[in-house]
């Protein structure tokens, strides 16, 4: 072998026991596990849907899958109860350092035969802006979902002058994700909006920063760690169940997506910067006005085929800087306090996403910079906030039109629940069986992100497309997980698809439900997310009667920065009969 082909990956005392450890070498992610005395080293994505294997855990000589619990032996790389294995490479070590060798690297397909954007049926453009202008302020997905009923799952344009390939094909998308980030990238606008404003994070790193970066966040919003989190999300819900009784009282119609948006900026502050808002009952309703300001300056920056804001500042502009440079020093202040506190008790265990930050390093023992802390920060509060608050309020909508899903999800609450007003701890949330079906099946029907937005970081061919570098993919998320293929009505809500026991039905599901994207750059709050839709949907469902306040078709869809919200959905409450009695303020 080529003396060249042998990469540095790791330090020998990086690897932790057996492992896993996920490490890269010439932006090839792997994973290295340690079985008996030998090191070994494997493709580093599950191939199922691209999950970095180096976050999964090694258990009875099989390397887990942290996402669909997929295994892999630790000495072959064979999947356990599949055809699938993982590719295997050389590895060595040597003066403390570990080595892979990866002489053996796969070519990319000719691009021969292959169809090119312009190939692909489409909207007609007009010079200078392409088809951006028929895109709509609002209704961006909406548009795009027609284009691809109009056109077919690969239509091509251009925005402004850049080629485009609309995809709504679940294999093809799940091939680009997991083709992140070596093949694929997040849209380089979306990093140039966000570097603008001074924010950096996971979310729009790419290559090595977000690897260093993907870690941290991952580890802060595992399992363990939201279990041990949840006493605190059961503060926020206690204060949600007393905000809903006194309407209920009042008999009040009102608009949910706000209370629920409330929450989940109480939940996330709480998460990310050990900091109580309490936005639910009023207390700073400042803060979330900063919040909306932000989120609809970034829809708008996101979507401009020109960044006027380089050559002039409009008061929408100004509004925005205001807006962020006050929730920025609202941060600092935070960090400073944490700094001086974690200073005086240095040994104990942090206890929130900021204190973990503070304390971390990277794989090279160098600590994380002021701008990434802030930055991480602020984008778990800027996505969290609205992707976990609308799909909770999607859900509601849903469920008002379903009657038996709701006597189901109410029968559930009660017997889990027993004479708790929600659920008393992490364990219980877990055992909501039906409660987690109706979120996955609101997820499939009504996704917030309802698509990918990625850009070819070098000539590739996906399918029979033949993209060329700086070419953008948008992956419709909607249209491929509503199609008869998926299974019987499957435009319907429908939370039982979720309990079926055959196999082969919810294989088909879970091939085209992609609600927090897939691959390795799959949405890190995944895990918080679902957990919050349980027990949220618990306590609604457990202590009142939900009545929509207008018919169903009142209700519409927005979409802003990067999620689709309900329009128009009014409800009124009315308190359960059989409902147990409020739990005190903490």
């Amino acid at each position: 072998m080529p003396a060249e082909d042998w990469i540095e990956v790791a330090r020998s005392d990086d690897l932790v026991g057996a492992g896993p450890l996920a490490v890269s070498a010439r932006g090839l992610d792997l994973v290295l596990v340690r079985s008996g005395a030998e090191l070994r080293a494997f493709d580093g994505v599950c191939p199922h849907q691209g999950t970095l294997l180096g976050e999964g855990e090694l258990c009875d000589g099989q390397l887990v899958c942290r996402t669909h619990r997929w295994r892999f032996d630790a000495t072959r790389g064979q999947r356990d109860g599949g055809p699938e294995c993982l590719a295997r490479y050389p590895v060595r070590a040597r003066d403390g350092r570990i080595f892979v060798d990866l002489g053996a690297r796969r070519v990319a397909p000719s691009a021969q035969g292959r169809r090119r954007w312009h190939d692909l049926p489409g909207p007609r453009g007009v010079p200078g802006f392409g088809s951006a202008l028929q895109l709509g302020r609002g209704q961006l997905h909406a548009r795009m979902e027609q284009w691809s009923e109009a056109y077919g799952p690969y239509c091509g344009f251009k925005l402004g002058s850049t080629p485009v390939f609309l995809i709504s094909d679940a294999e093809l998308t799940s091939r680009a994700l997991r083709a992140r980030p070596q093949v694929f990238r997040r849209l380089s606008k979306i990093e140039a909006v966000f570097r603008e404003l001074g924010v950096e994070s996971v979310f729009t790193a790419e290559g090595d920063g977000w690897r260093r970066q993907r870690r941290l966040t991952m580890g802060a919003l595992s399992e363990p760690n939201l279990a041990g989190f949840y006493p605190v999300l059961r503060r926020v819900l206690a204060r949600l169940l007393r905000h809903w009784q006194a309407k209920a009282a009042r008999g009040e119609a009102f608009l949910i997506q706000e209370d629920l948006l409330r929450f989940s900026a109480d939940v996330i502050t709480s998460l990310a910067f050990g900091r109580d808002v309490n936005t639910i009952e009023g207390g700073n309703d400042v803060f979330q006005d900063k919040i909306a300001t932000i989120l609809v300056a970034l829809s708008r920056r996101m979507a401009a085929v020109v960044p006027y804001w380089r050559f002039v500042s409009l008061p929408r502009d100004r509004a925005l800087y205001r807006a962020l440079g006050e929730l920025r020093e609202w941060a600092a202040t935070i960090v400073a306090e944490t700094r001086a506190s974690l200073a005086q008790d240095p040994g104990r265990a942090p206890e929130n996403f900021l204190e973990a930050m503070l304390t971390a390093t990277d794989a090279e023992g160098r600590p994380f910079d002021e701008p990434v802390i802030l930055g991480n920060a602020l984008t778990m509060l800027l996505a969290g906030e609205g992707l976990t608050g609308n799909s909770l309020a999607w859900s509601v909508h849903e469920l008002c039109d379903a009657p038996a899903a709701v006597a189901a999800l109410r029968a559930e609450v009660d017997g889990v629940l027993g004479g708790e007003a929600f659920p008393a701890d992490f364990a219980a949330t877990k055992a909501l069986r039906y409660a987690d079906a109706v979120t996955r099946e609101t997820l499939r029907l009504r996704p917030v992100a309802p698509f990918s937005l990625l850009e070819a970081t070098r000539d590739t061919a996906l399918g029979d497309l033949d993209v060329r570098a700086g070419e953008v993919l948008i992956c419709l998320y909607r249209g491929p997980a509503t199609r008869d293929e998926v299974g019987p009505d499957a435009g319907r809500f429908s939370p039982e698809r979720w309990l079926d026991e055959d196999p082969e039905a919810l294989a088909k599901l879970n091939a085209v439900h992609m609600p927090f994207g897939s691959g390795p750059r799959i949405c890190p709050g995944r895990s918080l997310a679902l957990l919050e839709l349980r027990a949220v949907l618990s306590l609604l469902y457990r202590n009142f009667d939900v009545e929509r306040v207008g018919a169903p078709e009142e209700v519409g869809e927005t979409f802003r920065f990067a999620a689709v919200e309900p329009e128009g959905l009014r409800v009124r409450l009315r308190a359960r009969a059989a409902a147990p009695a409020a739990p005190r303020p903490a």
